[in-house]
């Protein structure tokens, strides 16, 4: 178990660790965490309580992710890791030949175009199926009573909601967007904080998903709906999409980073940019996290793991490189060859801002799960099916237009996925698992927290609590307002191009449950980032 520093850093929020025993819920909204407590108070295990709580996050916290989603889990039971990849792929009909005959010249972010099939309901089932101890309709109650009663929302909710609702007023004026503003407004604004949002519709969907144990979804009443409804306006996607899409379970890759084993899920998603990062940084010391030559090194490992991942990652059955060649020993050390002095400037593409939730649980039993949502750019596609409060997802915009680029748009193909969980071990233990969601901003986050744990010896919720930064592009770099003017100066000097942004949903919002391997003893800390919360007993 890691040792944390007991002096007091200037970064400290007046939050502490939260320490419990029996089990523990850590996520951005606090009614999703006590959604996931109550159920393992009723009997169920951590994978019940990660289910419980990302369903009720599609209704509490609909601003970054819904039931049209897609999911990443890591599972710990009975001394081992599953990995779980619940993103869905293109329609079979799609091709960017057909998106040129209809004009396009990339992929849009919004429409029927960008949205791929949901793996979010499948992952709930399948995740219930595999490892869960109470039965999916009882699982989803809490998030069925949230939608049909309401509940009122929270303050990082409502601002993202408000912000959502303006510029959507702007840019989806289309009727097939109707359904949006029907679903997610009230009298036509966004809801206020604090006021009571709910919605019937949400609450049958989720209610047919548990009864049918996602079938209605895949192959039922809910799946005549969605193509109904797409099909309307051009849509791409066919019921067989839905009827032959399955979840993978597949196994984590990893990085021993100074003693502890780093899990991530492997492509598609983007969890190895921070598994190279710190592989490239793993036989560097670093005395002081608050100081220039820290700040530096992670920047220039992390914008150096991206060149590589924009290049290679999609469908690993279009990856031209493989994962354990971009892991490999060998080729860190080349790749660290290249940190000098000096900010580098290699040329990846430029990472959009993304929205997602992140959470994660823990039990008596030993059963830990970190466990990943999003519908992507906060509310996604903008398209909601009538009466079901299904917002899409818009993960294809995330494809490339360019025919010969490994992540290039076709047929039944996964896009490059920001969303990622993490899961650290030593040895035959479990230590726990952990995530930053926000874009891309995830494997930076990852990185970060990772090194504060390990290199600086803090606790869960000083790892999340320090100061962040995101690389954005070439020698472009935001920090937070609370980095010293010295290391900002400094830093500047090197050849970073530093802009402060006072915005905190521009780092991430992390979550981190920890076990002690001897006590068993669970130990959390939640983001002040966002409303995050602990729940525990």
């Amino acid at each position: 178990m890691f040792k944390f520093d007991p002096k007091v850093y200037p970064y400290h929020s007046k939050r502490s660790c939260v320490y419990a025993k029996n089990g523990m819920v850590a996520t951005s909204q606090p009614l999703a965490a006590q959604a996931g407590l109550e159920i393992l108070k009723k009997g169920g295990n951590a994978i019940d309580a990660a289910i419980a709580t990302a369903a009720c996050l599609t209704v509490v916290e609909p601003t970054s992710n819904g039931i049209g989603s897609d999911s990443f889990a890591l599972v710990w039971t009975k001394g081992k890791l599953h990995g779980l990849n619940a993103s869905g792929y293109s329609p079979k009909s799609i091709s960017i030949e057909k998106l040129e005959e209809l004009g396009y010249k990339e992929i849009p972010k919004f429409g029927m175009v960008p949205i791929t099939v949901p793996g979010t309901p499948k992952a709930w089932s399948e995740l219930s199926k595999k490892f869960g101890k109470l039965p999916l309709i009882e699982v989803l109650s809490p998030a069925v009573k949230y939608a049909r009663e309401g509940y009122p929302v929270s303050p990082t909710t409502g601002y993202y909601w408000n912000r959502g609702f303006t510029y959507y007023k702007k840019v989806l004026t289309d009727e097939m967007f109707k359904p949006w503003f029907d679903t997610f407004t009230i009298n036509n604004c966004a809801p206020k904080i604090g006021q009571i949002w709910k919605s019937e519709g949400h609450a049958r969907t989720l209610e047919l998903i548990a009864s049918t144990n996602a079938k209605s979804f895949y192959d039922g009443l809910l799946t005549d709906k969605i193509i109904n409804y797409t099909k309307k306006y051009n849509g791409f996607l066919e019921r067989e999409d839905f009827k032959d899409y399955q979840v993978e379970w597949v196994k984590p890759i990893s990085v021993n980073y100074k003693g502890y084993d780093i899990c991530e899920i492997p492509p598609n998603g983007q969890g190895i940019t921070a598994l190279m990062a710190l592989n490239i940084l793993k036989n560097d010391s670093f005395d002081k996290k608050e100081e220039t030559r820290t700040y530096h090194y992670q920047i220039e490992a992390m914008k150096l793991a991206f060149a590589d991942t924009l290049e290679y990652v999609t469908d690993p059955l279009y990856m031209k490189q493989n994962a354990k060649d971009l892991l490999s020993d060998s080729y860190a050390k080349e790749r660290r060859k290249l940190i000098v002095d000096k900010a580098i400037e290699p040329s990846p593409g430029t990472p959009p801002k993304g929205g997602t939730v992140y959470l994660a649980t823990a039990d008596s039993e030993g059963n830990m799960v970190s466990y990943i949502q999003s519908n992507y750019m906060g509310f996604g596609s903008g398209i909601v099916i009538p009466e079901t409060g299904i917002a899409m997802q818009n993960r294809g915009h995330n494809f490339s237009f360019d025919k010969n680029h490994d992540n290039a748009l076709a047929p039944r193909k996964r896009p490059f996925h920001t969303i990622i969980p993490g899961f650290v071990t030593k040895g035959k233990d479990a230590i726990g698992p952990f995530g930053v969601m926000g874009g891309f901003m995830q494997p930076q986050g990852h990185l970060q927290v990772i090194m504060n744990t390990i290199d600086f010896n803090l606790n869960p919720q000083a790892a999340l609590d320090a100061p962040r930064w995101q690389w954005m592009k070439e020698k472009k770099v935001m920090v937070e307002p609370n980095i010293s003017e010295d290391i900002i100066k400094e830093l500047k000097e090197k050849g970073h191009e530093i802009s402060i942004q006072p915005e905190l949903g521009n780092f991430g919002r992390g979550q981190i449950i920890w076990r002690d391997p001897v006590t068993k003893v669970l130990v959390g800390g939640t983001e002040f980032r966002t409303d995050g919360e602990i729940a525990s007993w």
